[in-house]
C-alpha cells in the first residue's frame, strides 16, 4: 500500500516531479524537527540544490483533486460500529510580520494569558480529517483548504464536508445502508446551518455551542384563539443558563471514564435556534426553515489539567437519540482533539509553518507535501520498526507514535521503489552582480478584509502610511 501510494503521489505532481517528491523524501527522512528548507536539501534523499527546491515550490504543479481521490481510496479507520467519523477544523499559517505576501487574514489565537484571544495575520487551513478510535494521535487527513480573506467559514466547511463525503463515496468507502458519516465540529462552527446546508447526504453533524445559547422548542399545537391572531411558530425557550427551563431531559447515561471521573450526558430532543433574516439568513428565500436536533449536557468529575470544571454543550442533527446515540456522540467530540496532535505534528516536527513562503500559492503546494508526507507514515506504521531513545519505553507496532515512525522511514524507504529520476548536471545561473543592489521593491499587502457588501476594503487616505491626517473643521 506504501509504495502504490508513493507512485499515485508521483503522478499527482504534474510539474517539478522529481523536485517535490524528492523534498518530500526528506521531510520523512530528516532526523529530528525541521527547522529550516535548506537543512532539508542538505538531506541525503534530496539529490538536487536548493535552489531546485525553492523552484520546486514556487513554479511546481500540483493535482490537488488526483491527490485527493488518492487520500480518498486509502484504508481509513472507522469506529466501533463502523461508521467514519470526520473531524474539522482551522490551524493558522501565521505570518504577523510578512507583508509582501498576500491573501492574509486575520488569524485567531490563543495568548499566553486565561483567556486572553488575539487576531495575529496569517494563513488560516480548514482541514479535515477521520479520527480513529481509543487513545490514539494517529489521524486520516483527507483535505485541507486556504481560507481566502473575509471567506465564510460555514460556506466553506459545507462545500469542503460535501466534496469530501462525495469522494468517500465515489472510493466505496461509504455504500448504501451503512452507518451515516458523522461530522464533529469544534466552537465557532455554526453547527445547525451547516446541517442544513449539507441536507440530502448521508452525514450526521455534531458541534460544540457556546453555555449562553439560547434554543427553543418544537412548535405546540395550535389551539383556536377567539382573539385571532398569528398561531406561534417556535416553543418555550430552552436556556442554556437556566436549569429551570430545562425540563424533564430525553435520556441520561453515566459512564465512569479514566481521565474525567465519572461523566454524566443529559439529552433535549427536537430543539432548534430561532433564526432571524440577517447575517448568513439574510439572502434566503421563502421561510426560515427549523432546523432541529438533540441538545446534549455532559458534565464530568474532574478535569486532568485541574482547570474549572464547566460543563460542555452539543447539539446533534439527529432526534429520537437513544442512549447509546447519546454515549457515542460525546465520545466522538472527545476523541475530535486527536486532529489537534495532528496539527502539533506537522508544525513542531515537520515544520510545515517554517518555511518564510512569499506566495500563497507555495504555501498551498508546501501543505499538501506535508499532507502526504503524513500520509506515507500512517502507511508505514504497521511496517516501522520501534527506534526508541535509551530513556524511552518500549512500545507495541501498533502504538508507535507518526513522530517515532518517521525515525525508522528512512529504513523503509531503501525497500520501496523511488519513481524520482536522477538529477542531470546544470550550471547555477549568474544571479545579480556582485555589489549591485535590488532596485524592484516587493509589493507590499495590507491584510486582507472584505466589506459586508462583498467588496475589498481599503484603508482610508488618512490612514495610509506616509500621508497626513485629514484636516476636519
Amino acid at each position: 500500500m506504501l509504495s502504490q501510494f508513493r507512485a499515485d503521489f508521483y503522478g499527482c505532481l504534474t510539474s517539478r516531479s522529481d523536485a517535490l517528491f524528492e523534498l518530500t523524501d526528506a521531510l520523512l527522512c530528516t532526523e529530528g524537527p525541521v527547522k529550516t528548507l535548506v537543512d532539508l536539501a542538505l538531506a541525503p534523499e534530496h539529490r538536487r540544490g536548493h535552489g531546485a527546491l525553492y523552484g520546486g515550490l514556487n513554479q511546481g504543479r500540483i493535482d490537488y483533486g488526483r491527490l485527493r481521490r488518492a487520500l480518498a481510496g486509502l484504508p481509513l479507520p472507522r469506529a466501533a460500529d463502523g461508521r467514519l467519523v470526520l473531524a474539522v477544523d482551522v490551524s493558522p499559517w501565521l505570518r504577523p510580520d510578512a507583508a509582501t505576501c498576500a491573501d492574509r487574514s486575520f488569524c485567531h489565537t490563543y495568548g499566553r494569558g486565561q483567556n486572553e484571544h488575539r487576531m495575529i495575520p496569517g494563513w488560516p487551513y480548514s482541514v479535515v480529517a477521520a479520527l480513529e478510535t481509543g487513545r490514539t494521535s494517529w489521524t486520516a487527513v483527507l483535505d485541507a483548504v486556504r481560507l481566502e480573506p473575509g471567506a465564510d467559514l460555514a460556506a466553506v466547511t459545507t462545500t469542503q464536508i460535501r466534496e469530501v463525503t462525495e469522494r468517500l463515496i465515489a472510493a466505496g468507502q461509504w455504500r448504501e445502508g451503512d452507518p451515516e458519516i458523522l461530522v464533529v465540529l469544534d466552537s465557532g462552527y455554526d453547527a445547525p446551518r451547516i446541517a442544513h446546508l449539507l441536507s440530502g447526504l448521508p452525514v450526521q453533524i455534531l458541534g460544540r455551542l457556546r453555555s449562553d445559547r439560547v434554543m427553543r422548542r418544537p412548535t405546540p399545537p395550535r389551539v383556536y384563539d377567539p382573539k385571532g391572531g398569528r398561531p406561534p411558530k417556535h416553543g418555550g425557550e430552552f436556556v442554556f443558563g437556566d436549569p429551570s427551563t430545562w425540563g424533564t431531559e430525553q435520556a441520561v447515561t453515566t459512564t465512569a471514564t479514566r481521565l474525567y471521573g465519572r461523566a454524566t450526558a443529559q439529552a433535549w430532543d427536537r430543539l432548534h435556534p430561532r433564526l432571524t433574516r440577517r447575517a448568513a439568513w439574510l439572502d434566503h428565500e421563502g421561510p426560515l426553515p427549523i432546523i432541529e436536533g438533540t441538545v446534549i449536557r455532559l458534565a464530568v468529575e474532574k478535569l486532568p489539567s485541574g482547570g474549572v470544571n464547566k460543563p460542555v454543550w452539543l447539539w446533534w442533527s439527529r432526534t429520537a437519540a437513544t442512549a447509546q446515540d447519546i454515549d457515542r456522540c460525546w465520545q466522538s467530540f472527545l476523541r475530535r482533539f486527536d486532529i489537534e496532535h495532528t496539527f502539533r505534528l506537522f508544525k513542531q516536527t515537520l515544520g510545515w509553518t517554517k518555511p518564510r513562503l512569499r506566495d500563497s500559492a507555495a504555501a498551498d503546494r508546501w501543505t499538501w507535501l506535508v499532507i502526504a508526507a503524513h500520509t506515507q507514515l500512517r502507511l508505514a506504521r504497521p511496517l516501522a520498526t520501534d527506534l526508541r531513545r535509551p530513556w524511552e519505553k518500549p512500545t507495541p507496532p501498533n502504538k508507535l507514535t507518526p513522530a517515532r515512525v518517521r525515525r525508522g522511514f528512512r529504513n523503509l524507504r531503501t525497500k520501496t521503489p523511488s519513481p524520482a529520476r536522477a538529477p542531470k548536471p546544470s550550471r547555477p545561473g549568474p544571479g545579480r552582480p556582485p555589489g549591485s543592489k535590488n532596485r524592484q521593491s516587493a509589493t507590499r499587502y495590507d491584510v486582507g478584509r472584505v466589506l459586508a457588501t462583498g467588496q475589498a476594503y481599503s484603508r482610508p487616505t488618512h490612514h495610509k502610511v506616509g500621508t497626513k491626517p485629514r484636516r476636519v473643521g
